[in-house]
Parts: C-alpha cells; sequence; structure tokens
C-alpha cells in the first residue's frame, strides 16, 4: 500500500475521471501519460467504468488506475478485476475499508470529521481523502486537524482547481490532492483532446513548481 501512496505523491494530482463512454478511455489515457499526469481515478458513478479501467490498465502499465465512488464490496470487487490499483470513496464506510483491508487493496476513504478520521486511523490508515474540501473548511481545516493527528496524510478532493491547487500541494500533510478541471466531462465528450492535453500538462507543472 505504501508504495501506491508514495506514487500519488509524486504525482501529486489525482485527476477525477467520469466517463459515459468507454471508448473514451483509450484517448484519455494517452493525454494524461503524455502530459505528465500517469494516473486516473475512474468513477463508478457511470456503467462504463469497469470497461474504462480495464483499458486503461491493458493499454498504459506505467499508469496509476483505481476506481472512484465505490460504494460497496460489490463494486470492488468488479473495479480490482478490471485492473484497479486503489479504491476511493465518498465517505467513510468500516464495510468497504475492512474489506479492501483484508485483500490488501489500497483504500482512502472519505472523511470531514476528526471523528471519522480517528475510526479509520483506528483501522490501521495512514491516508484519508477530504472531502469536499473546499465546502468543509479547506486547507485550513486540514491543517487544524493535522495539527492534531500528526500520524495522518491527507487527499483533498472536491473544489480543487488551478488557482488554489498550489496551497494545498505546498503543505507537508497533503500527500496528492484530487481534482477534475483538467479531466473536464464536456470536453472528453466532445474530444477536444488537444484542450485536455493543454489543462493536464499545467497542472502536472504546478506539481513541478510547488514539489520539484
Amino acid at each position: 500500500m505504501d508504495k501506491i501512496f508514495d506514487r500519488f505523491h509524486a504525482i501529486g494530482i489525482i485527476p477525477v475521471v467520469v466517463l459515459d463512454d468507454a471508448k473514451d478511455a483509450l484517448p484519455l489515457g494517452k493525454v494524461l501519460c503524455d502530459g505528465g499526469l500517469p494516473c486516473a481515478e475512474v468513477t463508478f458513478r457511470t456503467s462504463a467504468a469497469a470497461e474504462a479501467i480495464a483499458t486503461m490498465s491493458k493499454e498504459f502499465p506505467e499508469m496509476l488506475v483505481g476506481a472512484g465512488t465505490v460504494l460497496t464490496t460489490e463494486q470492488v470487487d468488479r473495479a480490482i478485476s478490471a485492473g484497479a490499483k486503489f479504491i476511493v470513496s465518498p465517505g467513510f464506510d468500516p464495510v468497504v475499508v475492512k474489506y479492501c483491508l483484508e485483500k490488501n487493496i489500497p483504500v482512502t476513504p472519505g472523511t470531514q470529521t476528526a471523528s471519522e478520521m480517528l475510526a479509520a486511523m483506528n483501522l490501521g490508515l495512514k491516508v484519508v481523502k477530504f472531502f469536499p474540501a473546499e465546502t468543509s473548511g479547506g486547507l485550513a481545516s486540514i491543517k487544524g486537524i493535522a495539527a492534531a493527528l500528526t500520524e495522518l496524510k491527507f487527499m483533498p478532493t472536491g473544489g480543487i482547481n488551478a488557482k488554489n491547487v498550489r496551497d494545498y500541494l505546498a503543505f507537508d500533510k497533503i500527500i496528492a490532492c484530487g481534482g477534475s478541471w483538467m479531466v473536464k466531462k464536456d470536453l472528453i465528450k466532445a474530444g477536444k483532446w488537444e484542450e485536455l492535453s493543454a489543462l493536464v500538462k499545467e497542472a502536472a507543472n504546478i506539481v513541478k513548481e510547488i514539489r520539484g
């Protein structure tokens, strides 16, 4: 698990991808890899998710592909069968977290409160998602909680964009930020790969700027 989180830190920004059509997985995977963000959290909000994960995992073996918006253990199984290397959920469900840990699957549950974070830590987690980040107090909230939960690291997601991501990445308790601004759903549906490529490269350059 630590190796996955080391890769999260190295990549810095985890693209949160929503695909309505699995055929878009191939060109999007190429854009992400070529642009310097070889990672995708493919959300299980659509029926195309499993096939998209399978395509990216097969065609881009250097890419870190995982599943997001995972709500059930059945979705965990489907995601892992498709090739997902990590699981992200919007909230803290002990059933899903324990299921992943029993199978040695890296999991990052969504949390908002110190109580949820403590519960996650008590299950052995070292990293949690902070979601939705901006509407839950943003970086100031993370810093306040981090002062008490000194061993925990965070992956804020929700409201993160090119304007505020630098501040998040500069805080040493942030392992990575999740975001969708560089993989906008409307641009994917329209096949505007050049525009997406520019956004991905901009995001990758921000990580280099802040973390070297």
